[in-house]
């Protein structure tokens, strides 16, 4: 059986009205907006939905996004040492060329999101449920998915530190073209797909992990 592939709809938004982002509140709902050089760093947007919406060059430093809905939205240039979204839902979303440092994910669900062109330091996806993502041409310093359920995820072209799979649940999660220098949890790895050099760079991992000894 082959490895199926993530599917990732295109986005299209039209009729957009520009706004700065000084009267959104946590639990709000906005439509159809298109956001640029909006300074929203620090606030509580706890439970607050954005829909058809475009993000460009925008500081989310240390916002409080528990809970947060995003439908439909693109996002370039974003850029957060510190990004802050347990627990929220992402559905067709995606974020280009952006400058991720701690991001705390985990619980969250996303569903056809890409991320591509981007540098993130630590990602937290914990406990969260991925479908039909794409990350591509990223570099990701540690990327934890520890007791994540995903289907359909594929890594492209990226640069990846560690990779945490402990104790996940993957279905069509595909690792060919990706590099990795470390991969903690093998037997988090079941379900993934990888290449003849990789399978050579596990050799150790897996080896220790069943108790071989090779001499």
């Amino acid at each position: 059986m082959r490895t199926k592939a993530p599917t990732i709809d295109p986005i299209h938004l039209d009729g957009l009205t520009d706004a700065d982002g000084l009267d959104i509140d946590a639990g709000a709902s906005r439509e159809a907006e298109r956001y640029t050089g909006a300074e929203l760093g620090g606030r509580d947007l706890t439970g607050i939905s954005f829909s058809e919406c475009e993000f460009r060059q925008l500081s989310l430093n240390d916002t409080k996004l528990r809970g947060a809905s995003f439908s439909e939205c693109i996002v370039t240039d974003l850029h957060a040492p510190v990004f802050s979204v347990p627990r929220s839902i992402w559905r067709d979303v995606r974020i280009e060329h952006s400058r991720l440092g701690s991001v705390e994910a985990y619980e969250a669900t996303l569903r056809g999101v890409q991320i591509d062109g981007s540098k993130l330091d630590f990602v937290n996806l914990r406990s969260a449920h991925l479908t039909d993502v794409l990350l591509s041409n990223c570099i990701i310093e540690e990327l934890d998915l520890g007791g994540a359920t995903i289907q359909r995820l594929e890594l492209r072209d990226c640069r990846i530190g560690t990779l945490d799979v402990t104790n996940a649940k993957l279905k069509d999660v595909d690792l060919r073209s990706s590099d990795f220098s470390a991969i903690r949890g093998i037997e988090g790895l079941r379900g993934a797909t990888i290449d003849d050099a990789q399978l050579s760079q596990l050799a150790p991992l897996l080896a220790a992990h069943l108790g071989l000894r090779v001499e």
